[in-house]
């Protein structure tokens, strides 16, 4: 049965490489053959295999296939070959900067040699330096829709001598809202040009687009669209929220190889982050709250091994190509069924084995059975292990906070003199020095308690005098403060009687 879209062909085909292909016979040119045999590029995936061909004749492209099947070199080869004959200029647009990051490192390994020249437009890099890299007339721009839009309405870049496009993980950036600034790129460019599209899915929004910017394209599909890689296992734990991060423990000390974790938001990645270091991992966050460097650190450290776990929002769902990953783990469900798959498909490539990972609360078994039909598969729910015993949670008490870290009640924000802390309960004290200091009762100095005025909190450092002075580093609102005369009821330290 022929599946509704657009395209002059559809080929459905297994994602398992044919081992018997090569990347002789698809057109490619001598030099850059030679080139991907240094590189180790023997077989080719099923989506290279069948894209390639098709995009060196020059006709416009869809290709749907899931993360981790080799689409970058599907478009890289033709883009390069097109560029090394006729001097082109080619234009890829892809949703975050880590994938750009990656896609420009690949057109700079294959096209290092041949004298490719790339730049890299994306937001969080110094715009001053990305000006001086498309001065230099590169031949091929790797850009995000908002930093690339930026620099189209401050006309420091003309894309009229683009003739190859490529869209990849469209269907991402529409998710992420770019729809409006990716049609405001379309029109600033030629018309007679050559279009390519990659996605691991084909919503309605892909098929307008095609329809409406795209030349009667070749569809090539590498098995049906939301479906995920075939040698990732996976499972799913349905868990009490305020088990999790136990079952994370768990998880953890069962595998040994890298971890890569899924929290729904950046605010929960920082904690999950905190709570993974507690437990004695080494670890790192990428979310959008982090600037561009402390993301390409965390990354470039995963890589290396510097880091086992890097826990990430879906900002970097589709934008970490690290090999050898041994599990993914969706702390959290994703709120769209179609970001499950771009997320396992951070595991299980180049052939190797992977697994996943979902933690699902009770109630979350709609979304559960909503990505078992995406991917017309049904998920392995496994029972609840034996948990083990933590003294962190992820629920909020009295001593802690959500993530597991306790309240420093009785700490000092100030210098040395003390300061206001970050306690919960109303007793004042002298904290590191003769400086009062607002916490609870664990903290250090003399003081009374707002629940009883009457009963002084013992400590150590109860002797002050007016020969003493102020504490040093003491501040003008530590000096009141510790001047105030007590108003009953308030908590408020009492002036001390010279002795």
């Amino acid at each position: 049965m022929r599946p509704e879209g657009i395209g002059s062909h559809i080929l459905f085909m297994s994602n398992k490489p044919n081992e018997q292909a090569s990347f002789y016979g698809l057109n490619i040119s001598p030099s850059l053959l030679k080139r991907l045999d240094d590189l180790k590029f023997k077989v080719p995936t099923p989506i290279q295999e069948k894209a390639i061909p098709a995009a060196i004749r020059g006709e416009d492209l869809i290709g749907i296939a899931q993360t981790g099947t080799g689409k970058t070199l599907a478009f890289a080869i033709p883009m390069l070959q097109h560029i090394m004959a006729s001097n082109g200029k080619g234009l890829v647009i892809l949703p975050t900067r880590e994938l750009a990051i990656q896609v420009e490192e690949v057109f700079q390994k294959v096209g290092q040699p041949f004298g490719i020249r790339t730049a890299v437009l994306i937001g969080g890099a110094s715009m001053d330096r990305q000006v001086r890299d498309v001065r230099n007339r590169p031949n091929v721009i790797v850009a995000t829709p908002g930093r690339l839009q930026d620099h189209i309405q401050q006309r420091t870049i003309s894309l009229q001598d683009v003739n190859i496009l490529v869209l990849d993980e469209a269907d991402r950036m529409l998710d992420m809202g770019f729809e409006p600034q990716i049609k405001r790129i379309l029109t600033t460019l030629p018309i007679k040009r050559q279009t390519m599209l990659f996605s691991a899915t084909m919503p309605e929004r892909i098929t307008q687009i095609a329809r409406n910017y795209m030349k009667a394209p070749v569809r090539v599909e590498v098995a049906p669209a939301g479906t995920a890689a075939e040698r990732v296992d996976q499972e799913v734990f349905f868990v009490p929220k305020v088990d999790k991060i136990r079952l994370l423990q768990q998880v953890l000390a069962e595998y040994h190889g890298t971890v890569l974790v899924f929290s729904r938001t950046k605010h929960g990645a920082k904690k999950i982050n905190r709570v993974v270091k507690h437990m004695g991992h080494t670890a790192a966050e990428i979310h959008s709250d982090r600037s561009l460097a402390q993301r390409r650190e965390a990354l470039e450290g995963f890589k290396r091994g510097k880091y086992r776990v890097l826990i990430a929002t879906d900002i970097a769902a589709r934008g970490i190509d690290v090999t050898g990953i041994e599990v993914v783990i969706n702390y959290d469900l994703p709120d769209q069924a179609e970001d499950y798959v771009h997320r396992i498909g951070r595991t299980g490539r180049a052939g190797l084995k992977g697994r996943a990972i979902s933690f699902a609360m009770p109630e979350q078994k709609r979304d559960v059975r909503a990505i078992e039909m995406l991917m017309r598969t049904r998920l392995l729910i496994k029972p609840l292990p034996e948990l083990p015993i933590m003294t962190i949670t992820m629920e909020p008490d009295r001593a802690q906070d959500s993530y597991g870290y306790k309240n420093r009640g009785g700490q000092s924000r100030g210098g040395q003199g003390g300061g206001q802390s970050r306690g919960q309960s109303r007793s004042y004290g002298q904290s590191r020095g003769q400086g009062q200091s607002q916490g609870r009762s664990q903290s250090q100095g003399q003081g009374y308690s707002s629940g009883s005025p009457q009963a002084p909190v013992s400590s150590p450092a109860q002797n002050y005098t007016p020969n003493q002075g102020p504490a040093r580093h003491e501040s003008g609102s530590q000096k009141r403060r510790r001047r105030s005369v007590q108003r009953p009821g308030y908590g408020r330290p009492v002036k001390q009687n010279p002795v």
